[in-house]
């Protein structure tokens, strides 16, 4: 029969939603500074579509075809404006500001991201590599007088064309599938993480 002790040695603290770190990478920019400044993020969804089939009065449900749902980034405002400017800065390449086309070409677009689900000794749990994924919102920042005691943020919001992580058994090292002209480097819990236009690489 089960008690509190068997769910106490069982359950064992579960993972806290407060311990992840997050890089993104945008090609011909670089990185942003996410560690500290990353307020919020996710493990991204996975879904997969359905197809209801007719089959004398009953339906018949199939599987249809992967769907891969935005991403959402929270983002604190440093004092140096980097972070913003950095968001800035990829979607003017994607489409400048006073002239509706594209700055730069289209390896420019699609950048990457790794969130890491860290325990509470800040090792990582599972690492998520979202791919081929571009800003399609940067939200406003509010300004107020009568907003005190508050440090700014704000959100942005990708499209991604896909994403592994390193449970689902698949080879993290491969292409993605999209070119992307970068390379840059991390090292996220004394793990280095190599990203760019050769795929991921990861080594301690």
């Amino acid at each position: 029969m089960s008690n509190i002790s068997n769910f106490k040695n069982n359950f064992q603290g579960g993972v806290r939603p407060n311990q992840f770190k997050i890089s993104v990478f945008a090609p011909s920019i670089g990185s942003a500074n996410l560690e500290f400044l990353g307020k919020a993020a996710s493990i991204p969804a996975s879904v997969i579509g359905n197809i209801d089939v007719p089959y004398l009065g009953r339906q018949l449900k199939v599987p249809g075809d992967r769907i891969f749902e935005d991403w959402n980034l929270t983002v604190f405002n440093d004092a140096a404006w980097q972070n913003r400017s950095f968001f800035e800065r990829w979607m003017d390449r994607i489409q400048d500001n006073t002239n509706p086309v594209r700055s730069g070409s289209s390896n420019s677009v699609y950048g990457s991201a790794i969130v890491t689900q860290l325990d509470r000794s800040g090792v990582g749990i599972a690492t998520y590599y979202v791919r081929d994924m571009y800003p399609t919102n940067l939200a406003a920042i509010e300004l107020d007088w009568g907003t005190n005691d508050a440090v700014e943020e704000f959100q942005v919001t990708f499209a991604i064309n896909n994403w592994t992580s390193s449970h689902d058994g698949i080879n993290t090292s491969g292409s993605s599938g999209t070119n992307i002209d970068f390379n840059v480097s991390t090292s996220i819990g004394g793990v280095n993480i190599n990203a760019g236009t050769g795929g991921f690489s990861i080594s301690t």
